[in-house]
């Protein structure tokens, strides 16, 4: 699989959190600290929260746009520039696709572990 088909694939559910660190929103997101660090200096929109220490605490739309950002360059062929002008133009829109993508997964999740119990209470009662 190539890198652009592999870039929002496979990326794992969101926790039902309020603050992520910086290394599980690179877990997340399937992007390295260091890029994430980068990208907050690139585009305005992602304020992680800072507490002491300087250490980032990020929320759940802080990760979907990271997932956008990710979208962006590595499917679409945005470059940074790009980007940073299609989210400042198009905030809503361009997004839709990764918040549903975050929910499906989430969904999806759900049902998993709802059948894997079910199939449980079958195994128990046998």
């Amino acid at each position: 699989m190539s890198r652009k088909q592999n870039a929002t694939q496979d990326l794992p559910v969101i926790p039902d959190k309020r603050y992520f660190t910086i290394s599980e929103v690179s877990t997340l997101c399937a992007v390295k600290a260091y890029v994430l660090r980068y990208w907050e200096q690139e585009f305005p929109q992602l304020k992680p929260v800072k507490r002491r220490g300087n250490r980032r605490y990020y929320q759940q739309q802080d990760v979907l746009l990271i997932r956008q950002i990710k979208k962006l360059l590595y499917n679409d062929g945005f470059t940074i520039e790009g980007a940073r002008a299609r989210l400042t133009q198009l905030p809503e829109t361009v997004s839709q696709s990764v918040k549903v993508d975050a929910l499906v997964k989430k969904v999806i999740a759900e049902l998993e572990s709802v059948l894997h119990n079910l199939q449980a209470d079958v195994t128990a009662s046998h």
